[in-house]
């Protein structure tokens, strides 16, 4: 089975804040963000992982640094393609100021129409994602893709692997330190978790392949028959 695991960054300082980070250096995870990097780990676990993909921002790092503290011998990618969006001027300020824009309104309704003040297009970030998910997908070996990165970003992942066009991707909601799963292992990906900040997901990334044909919506993960 070949999986992609999103994992959304931990509750951040500019979360607590109220304030739309970007790429601003230096925005560290918050007290209660540290909690849920410990969480991630333990729900990780033993998950098996050929590749993890990490937007090089301190706050992507600081979320899985715990988990991979305990690992060895994974393929590790500091991801510029997955990194946050580059909010231009718009970075650094406040949600509450930046809802008075003129801008904001098209965010919110049509998004692929978005450029950002001396920044970037939604839908520019949108292909840059994509392309380094697959980068991930046809790599060597066994295992997980396992991609830390952004809200916006995992969004745009889930709206495009799921059919859907970009400017609905306000439908989505991905909260901190939540983890997203897409099986790639048929002729298109199929969503096996949505924004989960509770489930373990180890047992789903080490059981053997799903069945391709699936009748009344699946019936759960497959395991090992035990031999007498």
């Amino acid at each position: 089975m070949s999986l992609v695991v999103l994992v959304r960054h931990a509750h951040s300082q500019a979360n607590a804040a109220g304030i739309l980070s970007g790429r601003r250096p230096n925005i560290a995870l918050s007290e209660k963000g540290r909690t849920q990097a410990q969480e991630l780990a333990t729900r990780l676990g033993t998950l098996k992982v050929k590749e993890i993909r990490i937007s090089p921002l301190q706050r992507c790092v600081e979320t899985i640094d715990p988990w991979l503290s305990t690992k060895s011998r994974i393929r590790r990618v500091e991801d510029h393609g997955i990194t946050e969006v580059d909010y231009g001027t718009w970075s650094g300020r406040t949600l509450r100021s930046l809802s008075r824009e003129k801008l904001w309104k098209i965010v919110q309704e049509n998004p692929s129409r978005v450029f950002f003040p001396d920044g970037e297009g939604m839908a520019n970030m949108q292909a840059r994602a994509i392309d380094s998910m697959h980068l991930g997908l046809s790599s060597t070996g066994t295992g997980a893709i396992v991609m830390v990165s952004h809200g916006d970003v995992i969004k745009a992942l889930v709206a495009a692997n799921l059919g859907m066009r970009l400017d609905d991707f306000q439908r989505i909601i991905i909260d901190p330190a939540s983890i997203t799963v897409f099986d790639f292992s048929s002729r298109t990906p199929r969503l096996l978790l949505l924004n989960d900040s509770h489930s373990k997901i180890e047992e789903m990334g080490n059981s053997p392949t799903r069945k391709r044909l699936l009748v009344g919506g699946g019936s759960g993960p497959s395991s090992k028959k035990k031999s007498k």
